[in-house]
């Protein structure tokens, strides 16, 4: 074989050891070799068009299986196995094609293509296994030992806490605080935010809490909702079995469950810090803001004024900006950040989807370390991440115990037969949805026509938010009321500045009295 044929020959099987593993060893090699190395790369491919395939059709179970930790861990020992397995053919590909036949030229042209292919495939895979890795040890630091936990009555109920624990401060401070009940069949969910200066919390029955707080939690204006947390761990920790690790969590999952007379199986607690850094490990959230929200910043030149405004419409934030915007109360009150903190996870639900998960997986595990204590089963997680896929496509309910669902005075004193009516109804509204959905056989989507949602809402008489939009009642007291400036033109940041400058901070209240109307886009 002359000089060209053996330089096309050598190309030729290098691509072949590409395209189809063993390939180069059944036409011009060990062929009992090609035969395992065909059979392999045939299966693969068969596994992967099922993958595929089931997506498709039932994409929660790939989701489900792809989270569990156990099944990670065989993950990275195939990747790792192929990627070895590729190399050894690309090896045995070369001793086939003999490189000291070649003319040196070509020599160093088919070494330098075998490396780049081996970079391409075998790199891949142990790229691959190194991601799925990082994930895996994420999931085992952050989520819990334990066995899975069952629904109760049909629902996983999950207490999801804010906490700031900041150098300034001492202990733990759950300044948010929400249930998170998900019915296990379709993924509906309800999201009952608590104010955290609600007063008066009952504790379940079974609660170590419960001897020393029998009628609630109630020993004047320092018995908050958020206070909670801190009590159960300064003052009955001894209270709670050696099997609590969170004895802070558990007193809140209890007071919770009194309250809302939802059984409450799990808590997921979110760091503040570690908040802002997950939200920039999604790329950033969008956000239709109905009004101007106040941050600080650095000082304005010339004066000591440190407020700095989001404009009404729509936001694309960064993790410090949404901390931001979740957070601030200035000139309104906590019940106007509770409604935009309900935005937020409404954003942060329809954002966190496979798609944006594969594309910054590894900077949301990294994230994820630093943002997420929680007493959920590691072993669950697969079975969660199911539930959550259709969760971002089913319509969102929310409820607040405190403005503006019910008034204001109610947070200082709660009807809790009030509140237990007010949630049933809300999930009795969820379960006769679930019923009707099988007849509608030519539904397309799991969003419902506006006309629909609309009827849905009449029976229910609660507002639904499966269009992303918080349609709570306005705090604003529903005001059309446009604010301009003085000489009619529209309000701007200078021009709030400029307002504080000069103390007018009844006149900025008054403007910023509609920044809890927010929506998803």
């Amino acid at each position: 074989m002359n000089s060209p044929a053996r330089s096309k020959r050598a190309l030729l099987l290098v691509i072949m050891t590409i395209l189809i593993p063993g390939s180069a060893q059944l036409i011009a090699g060990n062929r009992a070799l090609g035969r395992i190395a065909l059979t392999v790369t045939l299966t693969c491919w068969a596994i992967a068009l099922a993958v595929l395939g089931l997506y498709f059709i039932d994409r929660g179970v790939i989701l489900s299986t792809i989270a569990h930790p156990n099944f990670q861990l065989v993950l990275i020992v195939v990747l790792g196995a192929l990627a070895v397995g590729w190399l050894i053919m690309f090896l045995n590909t070369l001793a086939i094609i003999r490189p000291k036949l070649l003319a040196p030229g070509m020599r160093v042209i088919v070494a330098a293509f075998t490396i780049l292919a081996v970079v391409a495939t075998s790199g891949v895979f142990i790229y691959g296994a190194s991601l799925v890795n990082t994930g895996r040890e994420t999931i085992t630091k952050v989520f819990d030992e334990g066995p899975a936990f069952d629904p109760v009555d049909g629902r996983y109920n999950i207490a999801v806490l804010g906490a700031d624990s900041g150098d300034n401060r001492t202990g733990v401070r759950t300044d948010s605080m929400a249930l998170l009940s998900v019915d296990a069949k379709t993924g509906k969910s309800l999201m009952i935010s608590i104010p955290r200066n609600m007063q008066n919390a009952r504790f379940a029955d079974d609660s170590p809490m419960k001897q020393f707080y029998p009628n609630g939690y109630n020993c004047g204006d320092e018995c908050l909702f958020n206070a909670i947390y801190r009590d159960a761990e300064d003052n009955h920790a001894d209270a709670f079995p050696d099997s609590v690790k969170n004895v802070g969590a558990q007193a809140v999952m209890d007071a919770i469950s009194g309250s809302t007379g939802l059984a409450v199986q799990g808590y997921v607690m979110v760091d503040m810090a570690g908040f802002q850094q997950f939200i920039d490990a999604l790329g950033g959230v969008k956000i239709n803001s109905g009004g101007w929200v106040p941050y600080n910043a650095k000082k304005w030149e010339g004066t000591n004024i440190r407020t700095h405004w989001f404009p009404p419409g729509e936001l694309e934030l960064n993790g410090k900006q949404a901390l931001w915007f979740g957070r601030s109360r200035d000139f309104t009150d906590d019940y106007h950040r509770i409604k935009r903190q309900q935005c937020l996870q409404q954003a942060i639900i329809k954002q966190f989807n496979p798609e944006t998960i594969l594309t910054r997986f590894t900077a949301i595990m990294q994230a994820g370390e630093q943002l997420v204590e929680t007493n959920i089963p590691a072993g669950q997680l697969g079975s969660f991440v199911s539930l959550a896929d259709k969760t971002r496509a089913t319509p969102f309910k929310r409820l607040t115990l405190g403005a503006p669902d019910f008034p204001r005075s109610f947070s200082t004193y709660p009807d809790f037969d009030e509140i237990h009516s007010r949630i049933e109804k809300l999930i009795a509204a969820q379960n006769e949805e679930k019923k009707k959905a099988p007849k509608k056989k030519d539904e397309k989507s799991n969003s419902a026509s506006p006309s629909e949602s609309s009827e849905k809402n009449e029976e229910s008489e609660e507002p639904n938010d499966g269009t992303g939009t918080n349609d709570a009642p306005k705090l604003s007291n529903g005001s059309e009321q446009t604010f301009t400036q003085p000489d009619g033109s529209p309000i701007t940041e200078e021009y709030l500045v400029n307002l504080e400058y000069n103390g007018a901070r009844t006149r900025i209240a008054q403007i910023a009295a509609n920044n809890d109307e927010c929506s998803v886009p």
